[in-house]
């Protein structure tokens, strides 16, 4: 099979934009959503999961605004300690602490007349985001260590792959600080709801992968575009992109094949999930054991039947996706949704081994 470049939507009022893939409904309603927002000041929140397209889609708002030809900044919040990041977004004097040797600007001010995108917002600290709230409010704030108060005009867009809404139930995340964010909401959808969009992207990412590898690979068997368009893709578009660049490395010919694509892929399971104790790492055994425990029907006095089982399945899906992942936390957190931090406090919460980088 011979794939083709896709055909922009049809409908004018919402065309692509340059940069995304994808003509179904749901990335039509982004990009109408999108070129909205882009012409005004508004904070804008992009929710959805990891491998979304969420920076894509805050490029394209700064891209399309009157800040367009002004710095675009982006911060990722879950790289970093609390004292890291807030040195890295306000800036810092000298002597503010250990290894200020000199005076520093942050990112807010780097972003001056621009865009600051601040991704995994929901890994902040409540210190972090009281001055968060400060800058969308005022546009102000001091340096690290600094009394002088410093002004900035920066437009606000954050992402987030939690929903906000269950952080600030949990009071980990301010709520006065997510409805100044969530002015203008964006739900990037993930690619197993737009599977239309797929053989779209495998033409986009085989043209970037042939021409940096110096191949040819143009074709792809039936069988293993069936399978792609079938999978789940807990990745999303990132994980389908690490796809394509594996397979134009590995074709032999110009074709991508079946036996190309990862196991997962073919139905079959890796040899890491199936050396799990006890269930071969089959999520179905577990909740065939919770049935034959009792954990899924609740007696009268049991109050804590649903955190029981949710932590039970927690654990199990952490334990396949780092055993999956050759025990690197880093590429298990990035396939499971979440920073590297909040894996390490799961493995801790467990018992899991948590030595893993």
């Amino acid at each position: 099979m011979l794939l083709q470049p896709g055909q922009p939507a049809d409908d004018p009022s919402t065309p692509p934009i340059r940069g995304l893939i994808g003509s179904g409904p749901a990335m039509r309603d982004v990009y109408a959503t999108t070129r909205r927002v882009a012409a005004s000041n508004a904070s804008v929140l992009l929710l959805g999961e990891t491998g979304t397209g969420k920076e894509l889609i805050a490029k394209a708002i700064h891209e399309l605004s009157s800040r367009g030809s002004g710095p675009f900044i982006r911060v990722n919040c879950g790289a970093l300690s609390e004292s890291l990041l807030e040195s890295e977004l306000f800036g810092h004097v000298r002597g503010a602490f250990t290894g200020a040797v000199a005076n520093r600007a942050g990112r807010f001010e780097a972003a001056h007349t621009g865009t600051i995108f601040l991704d995994e917002i929901n890994s902040t600290t409540p210190k972090l985001q009281v001055k968060l709230l400060r800058v969308l409010q005022e546009r102000e704030f001091e340096r690290v260590g600094d009394t002088e108060t410093v002004r900035v005009d920066t437009r606000v867009i954050a992402a987030s792959n939690r929903d906000l809404l269950d952080e600030v139930a949990k009071e980990t995340f301010r709520e006065d600080l997510y409805y100044r964010l969530n002015v203008v909401p964006i739900h990037l959808p993930p690619l197993r709801a737009r599977r239309d969009d797929i053989p779209l992207l495998l033409t986009h990412f085989l043209e970037i992968y042939n021409n940096e590898n110096d191949r040819y690979v143009v074709h792809i068997d039936k069988t293993a575009l069936d399978a792609l368009v079938k999978y789940h893709w807990p990745g999303n578009v990132r994980e389908l992109q690490n796809v394509v660049e594996r397979c134009v490395v590995m074709a032999p010919g110009d074709e991508i094949t079946l036996d190309l694509l990862p196991p997962a892929m073919r139905g079959e399971k890796t040899a890491a999930a199936a050396s799990l104790p006890g269930r071969g790492g089959d999520l179905d055994s577990l909740a065939r054991e919770l049935v034959e425990q009792g954990m899924t029907t609740a007696g009268p006095d049991d109050d804590n039947l649903f955190d029981r089982v949710v932590s039970r399945v927690e654990r199990e899906l952490i334990a396949q996706m780092l055993a999956a992942c050759g025990g690197v936390q880093l590429k298990a957190a990035a396939r499971l949704g979440i920073n590297r931090n909040t894996l390490r406090k799961k493995l801790l919460e467990h018992g899991l081994e948590a030595d893993g980088e």
